[in-house]
Parts: C-alpha cells; structure tokens; sequence
C-alpha cells in the first residue's frame, strides 16, 4: 500500500532537484503540480501549466521522471498529465508519458528519392567550424530576458539528434546575445560530439560565398557542401530580405537538411514575420520549430555581466559605478563589455582609479545616449511589446485581460514619465477621457503596492526606456 501521494510526489520532487540544476528545476518542475494519483490503475496525474512544458520534460526530462516515481511509486507506474490548454476558459486535455526507450529512438531516415553524390558516398573532411570558443554556456550569464532561450539551447546541445525545436530560430535587438549563444550551442555539441559537422556562418557570408560559387560555376558544389553538415547555424539572416536567389538555395539546404534530421539554429534581430521581403516558403520552414525571444538585458542582468566580467578581468570597480554603467549602457551587451575595456585602458594610461567620474567620461564617448524626450508613442511601442499586444488592439474597447492591463499600463507610465495632462493622455490611448486615465492609473498604483511581480515587470518596461537622470 502507498502512502500519501502527495507527499511522495513532494519526496520525488526533492530528488529531482538534487539531480537537475537550480535554473533547470525552477523552469520545468516547480511549476508542476499534483492533482491525483489512482491506487487501482497505479496512475499519478500532473497538472502542467502548457504544452510546450509537456514537449520539453518528455524529450529531455522522461528517464529521470520515470526512475524518480518507480523508486517512490513502485514499478509499472503510469504518469499521465493534464495540460492546460485554454488559459482564459480554463480547459485542459491529458495525456499519457511515453517511455524512454520509445523517446529516444532515433528515426529512421528515409533516402529513397534522394539522388546519390559522390559526396554522400565519401567521408567528409574535418571542416573548421567558424566558433568563437570563447563565446560557451559558462558565460553566458542567465537572467529574465534570456532564461527560456538560454535552457532550450542547452538542452539542443545536450541531444542535437533530437528533432524537438527544429529549426530553432532566436531573434532579439543588437546586443542581446543572440550570438554568444548560438556559438555556445555549437561549442557545446563539438564538446559533447566531436564527430559532427558543425558549422557557424554568418548570412552574409553565405550570401557571399553563393554568389562566388554562381560566378564560378560551382553552385552544385556548393549546395553539396552545406548539404553535407550536421549542425547549421546561420546569424542574422534578415541579410536575405532582398536576397532572392539566395533565399531559393538556401530552401533547397533547409530542405535536405531537415528531412535527414540534421540541425537547423537561425538568428535574427526580428521574428519571422517581421522579415519582408523573404520567401513565404521559407518562412513556414522557419516558423515550424520553435521561435524564441531574446529580450534586452534588463538593469540586474546588466550588473551580473559586468560584474562576471570584472571578475574575469581581475578588475576593481566600485559597485555605484557598475549601477551607473548599468543603467547608462541601452541594455547592450556590446555597449557593457566596450564600457569596460574602455574604463581599463583609461585608468592604466592615466594611472588613475576606476570612479564613477571616470565613467561618465568614458560612457559618453563610448554608448549612444537617447536625449530625445521620452514620448507616449515609446511608451505605447515597449508596453505593447511587453504583453504582446499591439497598439491597434489597445485603442479598441475591448475588454480583454492583456489589452486591460497594457491600456491602464500605458496610461500610467504616460503620466508618470511625461508632462502631458489626462485628458491628453487619455485622447491618445484610444480616445478616453481624463477620469478614466485617473482610474486607471489608481489601479495600477495599488496593484504595484501588493504584487511583487507586477512590480518586476513595471521595471522591466521601465528600464527599456533608456531615460535619462
């Protein structure tokens, strides 16, 4: 007879945690609850709060959820969960957990309609992958803007032969640090399978090299040789947008490469439907996997790169002066690392100390500054964004929770970041009058007084600002 079923489901979440990172668990088992358990079919339910928290745990997390019930459970357990798939309705649908050795059994290419090489018949040559092996998941410095990109590269790493999130395409504003992590989850398979073909390519050195292959006659050779890798990685491919014929080769690598279970990673500094001008073709082959946001660092990830830096440098930097730095640099990566080597090399020349006057200089001279007044367009724009809404939809009447909240949001941060009465403040956010900006502007008030996470996010948008002291 088995005991309390919750408790053992708590017992088994203690165990889990001592075998999976702190990240890792609080991403993907703390959210998990216990809804029941049947002692005559040996059925435990869990309550997951998505699909997609479904896919990952059965592709990356089935054996060790499996080994973790049976040794509190007892054999032939069956795990089923209920995923909630209509937040606002409330509706959920279950599912049963597959088995490990099902999972994991890689699947079995079918070659019958491909045309044989003399490519695919040789062993390909060692080929230089192009990383930056000092751009790896050691650190990279994990924070809210980069937490889900960041554990779904890690796990591609760890199982590339896994078809889950394939294509994986990332996209985030200059700086973020789109870069550093597809090198870091190309670094990381070389060190884990240094027999795969691994290669970084920039787009438009691609595009490049396609149109030298075009100009010698050797586009055959070309597509050969890219159809020939295991893992691609191409960086900021909104290059193409002009690019046709680029475009139209490139299907033809996607293509081959996908249906053979190869590993596709793309970047970009927009998502895939902001890319105009690229083939609809290609962006129903870019969308099929997972598309992932890389947002700016927010202030506190910003202390935590440079502070990682400063200690990787050996330096000593006062902690006002990194906050300055911090909350000056645009959330930039780039801006954060230039900031110190700038700091580093001025204070050997000048033999002087690292102070926060010594900064200002340095970041005046090193990070564009926006002087331009904050507007309520700016504010419409990062508050849309935040929620993933768009402005159109905030004008309207509607009363739904996400376009609610962005609406009382933006009016709140309007009166608070610029000098525009309600009334036109209110005229603005599609037409309301002044008494419902000050309502809305109570709400949100009262709300900040009492919910920690709202607050979280508040200065989340807020730090997007880029505004000035």
């Amino acid at each position: 007879m088995i005991g309390n079923p919750k408790v053992l489901w708590n017992e088994c979440l203690k165990l889990i945690r001592q075998n999976v990172s702190e990240s890792q668990y609080k991403a993907w088992f703390a959210t998990i609850v216990f809804d029941s358990f049947s002692q005559k079919d040996k059925t435990l339910l869990l309550r997951l709060p998505s699909a997609f928290a479904y896919e990952y745990l059965e592709q990356n997390y089935v054996d060790l959820l499996k080994k973790v019930l049976t040794h509190y459970f007892g054999e032939d357990i069956v795990l089923r969960y209920r995923i909630l798939t209509d937040k606002t309705n409330n509706l959920s649908q279950e599912v049963e957990s597959d088995q490990p050795a099902i999972i994991d059994e890689p699947k079995k290419l079918n070659n019958v309609n491909k045309t044989p090489t003399a490519l695919d018949a040789a062993v390909p040559q060692q080929i230089d992958s192009q990383l930056n092996p000092h751009q790896t998941f050691n650190n990279f410095i994990e924070g809210d803007s980069n937490k889900m990109p960041r554990s779904i590269g890690y796990s591609i790493a760890e199982h590339p032969n896994k078809n889950t999130f394939n294509p994986l395409f990332l996209y985030g504003p200059s700086g973020c640090g789109k870069t550093h992590l597809v090198n870091a989850i190309g670094v990381k398979i070389k060190e884990m399978y240094p027999e795969k073909r691994v290669l970084y390519v920039s787009a438009r050195l691609f595009q490049v090299q396609f149109t030298d292959s075009v100009r010698q006659n050797k586009t055959n050779d070309f597509i050969n040789f890219y159809q020939t890798i295991d893992v691609l990685i191409v960086d900021d491919i909104q290059e193409w947008m002009t690019a046709i014929k680029t475009q139209d080769t490139f299907f033809h690598i996607f293509n081959h490469l996908f249906r053979n279970g190869k590993r596709i990673i793309l970047a970009s500094d927009r998502p895939p439907v902001d890319l105009e001008g690229m083939n609809e073709r290609l962006l129903t082959r870019f969308k099929c996997g997972l598309t992932a946001e890389l947002e700016k660092p927010n202030v506190q990830l910003c202390v935590d790169i440079l502070n990682s830096k400063i200690r990787r440098d050996g330096l000593t930097i006062p902690k006002d002066v990194v906050q300055f730095i911090a909350e000056t640099a645009n959330g930039s990566v780039r801006d954060l690392e230039g900031v110190i080597n700038s700091l580093l090399a001025y204070s050997v020349v000048y033999n002087s100390n690292i102070d926060l006057r010594l900064a200002e200089r340095v970041i005046k001279r090193a990070v564009k500054i926006d002087d331009r007044p904050l507007t309520i367009d700016d504010i419409l724009d990062r508050v849309c964004t935040h929620f993933h809404v768009t402005q159109s939809n905030v004008f309207t009447k509607s009363r739904k929770h996400e376009l609610v909240i962005a609406r009382q949001v933006s009016m709140y941060l309007a009166q608070k970041h610029t000098k525009m009465p309600a009334s036109r403040i209110g005229k603005l956010v599609g037409g309301r009058d002044h008494s419902t900006v000050v309502h809305s502007c109570n709400l949100i008030e009262k709300r900040l007084k009492i919910d920690k996470e709202f607050q979280n996010e508040i200065s989340s948008i807020e730090n997007s600002f880029k505004l000035k002291n």
